[in-house]
């Protein structure tokens, strides 16, 4: 299968269909793109979350919405699995298969270079898989090395760890926290509002106090009021 013709083909039935709209495309690629991944297989599986992220869609009724209308459109073979634990499968209809085979280079060896670059996409997943296990910090030094670095006291970085460590590293919870640094300055900011309220508070009660209750004794009444 030369997927450059394929592309090529999809692209001029894309442009000539009226009922497609973005998403269809994006979609679309989407479904080719972990296509290319597996190798170009007759049939596939594949993962929601996965293509949702990719295709960038959000709701589950528009993802569901698309894939019929493409298996209705005749672009692609829908199979859903109906199972949670058992990905649905797809077929992709292949467009302009006609391919020449010359002395040279063949087209399927053209394909086989073209896959090349999924060798970049897996090491992008792998290190998105690495970052997302430092959401927390390693230990409490790696906390207070940060509150230092940003010019913190230790104290707070003590009682910053200490009060996520107990919560298990989440918000409220239940949302997992994604990034310990950014609540850490999230942290500092609510500290550094905190004190600011208690001294505007503090300067209010001293006016309150001045104006009502501060009575001076050795009250000079030669000034003129």
């Amino acid at each position: 299968m030369n997927y450059i013709r394929h592309l090529n083909s999809v692209f001029q039935h894309f442009a000539k269909d009226s009922r497609l709209n973005p998403t269809h495309v994006s979609l679309y690629m989407a479904l080719f793109q972990f296509w290319n991944i597996n190798r170009f297989p007759e049939i596939f599986y594949i993962n929601r979350e996965e293509v949702m992220e990719m295709a960038k869609i959000g709701s589950k009724a528009t993802y569901h919405r698309c894939l019929r209308r493409l298996d209705d459109w005749k672009y692609i073979h829908y199979m859903p699995s109906h199972n949670p634990f058992k990905g649905s499968k797809i077929r992709l209809l292949k467009f302009c298969t006609t391919s020449g085979t010359t002395t040279g280079t063949s087209n399927e060896q053209v394909v086989e270079q073209a896959l090349v670059p999924n060798i970049n996409y897996n090491k992008q997943i792998k290190t998105e898989n690495k970052r997302s296990k430092e959401r927390h910090p390693k230990n409490e030094d790696a906390v207070i090395k940060f509150f230092k670095k940003n010019k913190w006291p230790i104290m707070e970085g003590t009682k910053f760890y200490n009060h996520y460590q107990g919560v298990g590293w989440k918000v409220g919870r239940k949302s997992t926290i994604e990034d310990w640094k950014a609540m850490a300055k999230k942290w500092m900011l609510r500290a550094m509002e905190s004190d600011r309220e208690g001294a505007f508070l503090g300067r209010s009660n001293n006016k309150l106090k001045k104006d009502f209750l501060d009575i001076s004794i050795n009250k000079n009444y030669g000034e003129p009021l």
